[in-house]
């Protein structure tokens, strides 16, 4: 917290005399100077990363019971944003909607999206449990509403609740292990949540196929609630993060603390991007006025947001304090770019098999699980190499490297393409990816104040998500445009025909002379966005390689970082003597 004091002030931090940090917001430093009490020992300033004054519990059951619980909030929620993927046909048959489809996936994704930054400040100065918990409840009642819609409006109404509530759960997730693992010890739970998110996130078109086949399409919504109400009461019995009280404060202060005039800029940007693209080569043309106008406005929009945030830095949403940084701005780039490389990757490689394997929505599920054994085995890998040598920066690099190798092998994919072939390339990927997905987070909990924390990283996620939802539309545009010109002029086929009617009706769709030149054509589209997922890779690579190198290690005086982050204040003073980030003695911890 900004107001905690360097260890040589400890006794006047017990008498309550705070010290103000000069690049804090007006709002800010109302919060710091105001009276407040937590039941932690005074004069235990807190390492990068980690609230002053915190002392670490030995892992209890109930940190276990905490720990699992949380990661099981992260699995369902991970697991909503791709379960839809095989259950839309049969959505689309039951409802008689197929111009909803795009607003089926879109619903969810742009209100996750555009709430991301918005819970990054209601976390920063608002009762972290009981926003997560909100969160949860909003969810589950965003998925009742989905599992049980009469109808294809109320079905997207659900996906927007539910979608609005994955942001606080998200940034919540991560949050959680802070106050409970010294910064040193982080990189192995970090590693669990990145194998949960990925394992989640591949698995879910998998589950999602399984229910339509067996049982209903509203079971993809339905397994929310046991699971999340399971993970509710838990959290609300077992978990009692420190409580900080503030003086009341009047409605106008609680409205600007949450930049209601960038917001007002930044959600219409964000979803005019999105629906840009979106609706971009698919329901209108590229050259359409609709798309133009969307580009157009979205560029307005968010001119006037950086400006609202540069005029009004006091309540800034993403300040320049924070994006400035050269590491932040580092890894929002690497999140942004393999971010949108594992999503294209994960959304094209079931339709390869789909449509040049001819195998089912769920044996295509069943095919991509070396993704997923070796994304679990990665993370883990990745945890330890980091907790070992105490540097996250290794295992941003290798995770593109060996990303990219993946990806460029599984661009020469041909119609008989072995399984030993496959299934080693999608190792390969998985590997990579789990070596450095999650390293993000870690970045954001040792180079900004702690009073920042949620802040980065709601900026995280967020880029994550904006990622994500581009490329995979853009990977869309890559598939139907080559199949397209490819089977144009065929006889007997029809190019707009294949393209909308999706992978699950290809052999139905043509006759059976014809249907190796669309297998063909389909082989060639999908290695096409491999390549473009390969080239995302490499982007990320070349943002690794901005990180700067800040040891998580405790150094010779029990500190966390060894070195203490380098958060500095706007006058250029070192923060590891201004202590925002409140480099603190030896903690309890097992």
């Amino acid at each position: 917290m900004a107001g905690s004091t360097s260890i040589s002030d400890q006794s006047t931090q017990a008498e309550k005399t705070k010290e103000i940090d000069p690049t804090q917001s007006d709002i800010e430093k109302q919060d710091a100077s105001s009276k407040e009490t937590t039941n932690q020992p005074a004069g235990k300033p807190g390492p990068p990363g980690g609230p002053p004054g915190i002392q670490y519990a030995p892992k209890t059951l109930k940190f276990w019971l905490i720990m699992v619980s949380n990661f099981l909030s992260l699995f369902i929620v991970a697991l909503d944003r791709t379960i839809l993927t095989t259950a839309i046909p049969r959505i689309t048959d039951e409802f008689n909607s197929l111009g909803d489809i795009g607003w089926y996936a879109s619903a969810y994704m742009l209100t996750s999206a555009t709430s991301q930054l918005l819970f990054g400040r209601i976390y920063k100065f608002y009762n972290m449990k009981w926003v997560f918990l909100g969160s949860m409840i909003v969810f589950e009642i965003g998925s009742a509403v989905s599992g049980a819609a009469p109808s294809s409006n109320a079905f997207i109404a659900g996906r927007a609740i539910a979608g609005f509530a994955s942001a606080g759960i998200f940034s919540g997730c991560m949050l959680i292990i802070i106050p409970l693992v010294p910064l040193h010890k982080r990189p192995m739970f970090q590693a669990a949540f990145g194998a949960v998110f990925g394992i989640a996130s591949v698995m879910g078109p998998l589950i999602g196929g399984g229910f339509t086949s067996s049982v209903t399409w509203r079971w993809c919504f339905y397994i929310n609630l046991p699971i999340g109400a399971a993970t509710w009461v838990f959290m609300a019995l077992v978990w009692h993060p420190e409580k900080v009280h503030r003086e009341p404060a009047p409605i106008t202060t609680h409205i600007k603390r949450l930049d209601p005039l960038g917001t007002f800029f930044l959600v219409p940007a964000i979803v005019c991007l999105l629906l840009a693209f979106q609706w971009g080569g698919s329901t209108y043309a590229w050259s359409s006025g609709r798309i133009i106008a969307l580009f157009v406005l979205f560029g307005v929009l968010i001119m006037a947001f950086a400006a609202v945030q540069i005029l009004m830095p006091e309540t800034a949403t993403i300040p320049a304090r924070i994006i400035t940084r050269r590491s932040i701005l580092s890894a929002a780039l690497f999140t942004f770019c393999a971010a949108g490389s594992m999503m294209m990757m994960i959304y094209y490689i079931p339709i390869w098999f789909q449509t040049v394997k001819l195998v089912n929505p769920v044996k295509s599920g069943i095919h991509t699980l070396p993704v997923v054994l070796s994304l679990v085995v990665a993370s883990f890998v990745s945890g330890f190499i980091t907790q070992r040598i105490g540097y996250y920066v290794p295992t941003m690099i290798l995770c593109p490297c060996i990303m990219s190798v993946g990806l460029g092998l599984m661009s020469t994919f041909q119609l008989d393409t072995g399984s030993s072939h496959w299934i080693g390339y999608q190792f390969l990927c998985g590997f990579g990816l789990g070596l450095g997905m999650q390293t993000s987070g870690l970045v954001v909990q040792r180079v900004l104040p702690f009073s920042d924390v949620p802040m980065g990283i709601a900026l995280m996620f967020f880029v994550q998500q904006i990622g994500g939802c581009i490329f995979v539309t853009v990977g869309q545009t890559i598939l139907s445009n080559l199949l397209v010109s490819e089977l144009t002029g065929v006889p007997g086929i029809d190019p707009s025909q294949i393209v909308n009617q999706g992978a699950t009706k290809l052999a139905s769709l043509v006759a059976p002379d014809n249907l190796v030149l669309v297998q063909r054509a389909y082989n060639s589209a999908c290695t096409r966005i491999f390549l473009a997922s390969m080239g995302l890779a490499f982007a990320a690579l070349l943002s690794s390689l901005g990180m700067e190198w800040k040891s998580i290690k405790k150094g010779k005086n029990g500190q966390d970082g060894a070195g203490g982050s380098d958060a500095r204040s706007a006058s250029g003073e070192n923060e590891d003597q201004k202590s925002d980030t409140c480099q603190g003695t030896e903690h309890k911890d097992s």
